[in-house]
C-alpha cells in the first residue's frame, strides 16, 4: 500500500493526499472492468462489491506505480492545463460509459453461472449496490495505504536529523514493516485468534437438533463407550448418532448386513493430538473393529466434521462391515483454520492414521481388514500428511477418497504436477490410472487402462475454488485456466492478473452453498466411487442408485 499515489518519501505537496492520481485511477477502471468477469461459482452482491473494490484499489496501486518508474526514468511530461482537463474529461466519460455497462453485463454473466449450477436467480438490480460497495472498500484501503506511506515519510524525517538521508530512509521502511507485521501477526492475529476460538469452544458443547445419544455399543457416545457423550463437541455428537442401521441398509441392498462402527474423540478427551488419537484406537478395540471387512481412517475438517454422504455411502457400500475412526482436532470452524491454522490438521492426520496402522499392521495379514482413508477439505489436506507421496498412498492403503482437496495440499501437489504428458490439470491422469485415479464426475475414473487394486480417488469439482484457490492465481496464469475448462465452469472465465485471485477468494466464501455435484458440494455420487474403490462381490449400478436414493432421502 505504501506505494499509492507516490512512493517518494519527501513531503507531499499540499492537497497530495486528497488529489487521486489519474494514471492509478485510468487502472483503477480497468480492473473494475475485468472483476466483472464470470468466475468458478457465483456470487451475491455484496461479495462482489468486495472483490471489485480489492481489484479496483490493485489496479490503482498498479497504474501509481507505473507512473512512479516512469517518473524515476526521467521522463516527466509537462502538459498543458487544457490537455490536462481533456485527459480528465475522458477518463470521467470512459467511466459514465464503462461502468454502468459493466454493472449490467456482470448481473447478466452470474445469471448465466446461477443456471449452470442450479442455483436460483437473484435480482440484477441488487448490482447497483455493487459500486458502492467497491467504492468504499477501495477508498478505505486506498487511505490505509497513504497513512502508511505518510507515516514512513514523518520517521524518514525525524531519522534525516541524525542519519543519512538513504539510511533513514530504509530505517523509516523497516520499521513500518515491523511494526505492521507485529500487529497484524502478533497481537492483533493472536488476539482475534483467541476470541475466535473461545467462541467456537462455547459454541462446541451443543447439540443439533433431533441429534440424540446412540445406544448400540458400536457407537462412541452410548452408555457402552469410554468416551462420554458430552466429551465429543458438536460435530463428533451429529456424526455417531447419524448413519444408516444393519436394517435400513438391508433394506437398501438387499443382503444381510451389520451395524456400521463410528468411533470418535473429541477435542476435550485429551491434553494433546496424540492421545486424542490413541483413545480412538481404545474405542476401536471396545468395538472390536479391526474384526471389520473394512476400517476407514477420517481425517475431520476445523471442528471435527465428516462428510454424512460419503461416510454413509461407504457403509451402504460395504454392508455395513465397517468401521470409521475420526477425532476432533480444534475448536475452530474449518474457514478460520484454512488460514489461520494449516499446521494442526496434518498433525492430527497423521497422529490418527499411525496409530491406527500400527495396530492394524501388528495383526497377522490375514486377520487385517481393508484399509482405507477418506477425508474432505481440510480433511483430506490432513489426512494426506501421514503419506510421503503417491506411490506411499498406495502402499500403506487398501483405498482412498480424497475430496475437495485444498492447492496447497501434499502430495497432491506432487502428484498432479508429475501427470501423464497431456492429461489435464482439473483431471490429471497419474501412470495411466494404475492406482490413483482424479474425478470431477464418477465417469470421470474410468479410463482405457485397467484399474488396479488399491484404488484410490481425488474428487474434485472444476469448480471447486477450495481446491484451485492459490496465491499464485495473483500473478500466474494456472493450467487449468490454459486448458478446456470444465464442464461446470462458465466458458467465459478468464486469468486476469490480480483480479482473478479477488474473485476466487471470494467465490470460497460461500462455495459449498450450491447444489451437489458444484463447487465443494459434495455429495450421494459418492456411492459410485465407494463402489469402484471396494467393488464389493455381487454390487452392479441398481444397488448404486438404491444407495444414492437413500442418501437423498428416497
Amino acid at each position: 500500500m505504501a506505494v499509492l499515489d507516490s512512493p517518494d518519501p519527501e513531503p507531499p505537496p499540499r492537497g497530495f493526499l486528497r488529489t487521486p492520481h489519474p494514471v492509478g485511477l485510468a487502472w483503477a477502471l480497468l480492473f473494475f472492468v475485468w472483476s466483472m468477469m464470470p468466475s468458478l461459482l457465483p456470487r451475491v452482491w455484496y461479495l462482489q462489491g468486495v472483490a471489485t473494490g480489492l481489484s479496483m484499489i490493485t489496479g490503482y496501486a498498479i497504474g501509481v506505480l507505473i507512473a512512479w518508474v516512469i517518473r524515476r526514468c526521467g521522463v516527466e511530461p509537462e502538459w498543458s492545463a487544457r490537455t490536462k482537463r481533456i485527459g480528465w474529461w475522458t477518463l470521467a466519460a470512459a467511466a459514465a460509459i464503462l461502468v454502468p455497462l459493466f454493472l449490467a453485463l456482470g448481473s447478466w454473466w452470474q445469471q448465466i453461472i446461477r443456471d449452470l449450477v442450479g442455483v436460483a436467480r437473484a435480482e440484477r438490480s441488487y448490482y447497483l449496490l455493487v459500486l458502492l460497495i467497491a467504492v468504499v472498500v477501495a477508498l478505505l484501503l486506498l487511505a490505509a495505504g497513504r497513512g502508511i506511506r505518510a507515516a514512513t515519510a514523518a520517521l524518514t524525517r525525524l531519522g534525516g536529523r541524525w542519519l543519512p538521508a538513504p539510511v533513514a530512509r530504509l530505517g523509516a521502511v523497516v520499521l513500518v514493516l515491523v511494526l505492521l507485521v507485529v500487529l497484524l501477526n502478533g497481537a492483533l492475529y493472536r488476539g482475534l485468534l483467541g476470541v475466535a476460538e473461545q467462541s467456537a469452544e462455547a459454541a462446541d458443547h451443543g447439540t443439533a437438533e433431533g441429534v440424540e445419544q446412540p445406544q448400540v455399543p458400536e457407537r462412541s457416545g452410548s452408555p457402552a463407550s469410554a468416551e462420554p457423550w458430552d466429551s465429543l463437541g458438536a460435530e463428533g455428537r451429529t456424526f455417531v448418532a447419524g448413519g444408516p442401521s444393519a436394517e435400513r441398509i438391508a433394506e437398501v441392498t438387499g443382503v444381510p448386513a451389520r451395524t456400521p462402527i463410528r468411533v470418535y474423540a473429541g477435542r476435550e478427551s485429551a491434553d494433546t493430538v496424540a492421545g486424542i488419537a490413541d483413545r480412538v484406537v481404545a474405542e476401536l478395540e471396545r468395538t472390536d473393529a479391526f474384526d471389520r471387512r473394512v476400517l476407514a481412517v477420517v481425517t475431520t475438517t476445523g471442528r471435527g466434521w465428516v462428510n454424512a454422504n460419503v461416510a454413509s455411502s461407504f457403509e451402504y457400500v460395504a454392508g455395513g462391515d465397517t468401521a470409521i475412526a475420526a477425532m476432533q482436532y480444534s475448536f475452530l470452524p474449518s474457514a478460520l483454520s484454512f488460514v489461520a491454522d494449516r499446521e494442526t490438521p496434518q498433525v492430527a492426520g497423521r497422529a490418527l492414521f499411525e496409530a491406527v496402522y500400527k495396530v492394524w499392521a501388528a495383526r497377522p495379514e490375514e486377520r487385517r481388514p481393508k484399509l482405507v482413508v477418506f477425508g474432505e477439505s481440510l480433511g483430506s489436506y490432513g489426512g494426506q500428511a501421514a503419506f510421503a507421496s503417491g506411490p506411499d498412498l498406495v502402499a500403506r492403503t487398501d483405498g482412498a477418497l480424497l475430496v475437495g482437496t485444498p492447492n496447497f495440499a501434499e502430495p497432491w501437489g506432487r502428484i498432479t504436477a508429475d501427470r501423464d504428458p497431456g492429461s489435464p490439470e482439473r483431471l490429471p491422469v497419474v501412470d495411466d490410472g494404475e492406482h490413483i485415479r482424479f474425478a470431477s464426475r464418477p465417469e470421470d475414473t474410468e479410463l482405457a487402462a485397467p484399474w488396479e487394486f488399491p484404488r484410490l480417488v481425488f474428487w474434485q469439482h472444476a469448480g471447486d475454488p477450495i481446491t484451485w484457490w492459490s496465491f499464485d492465481l495473483a500473478w500466474h496464469r494456472p493450467d487449468w485456466l490454459r486448458e478446456p475448462l470444465g464442464p461446470d465452469v462458465d466458458p467465459g472465465m478468464r486469468w486476469i492478473p490480480m483480479v482473478t485471485f479477488w474473485q476466487v477468494t471470494m467465490d470460497m466464501v460461500f462455495s459449498a452453498d450450491v447444489p451437489a455435484g458444484f463447487g465443494h458440494t459434495y455429495g450421494p455420487e459418492a456411492a459410485q466411487l465407494w463402489a469402484k474403490i471396494l467393488n464389493p462381490p455381487g454390487w452392479d449400478a441398481a444397488a448404486t442408485q438404491r444407495v444414492e436414493n437413500a442418501l437423498r432421502g428416497g
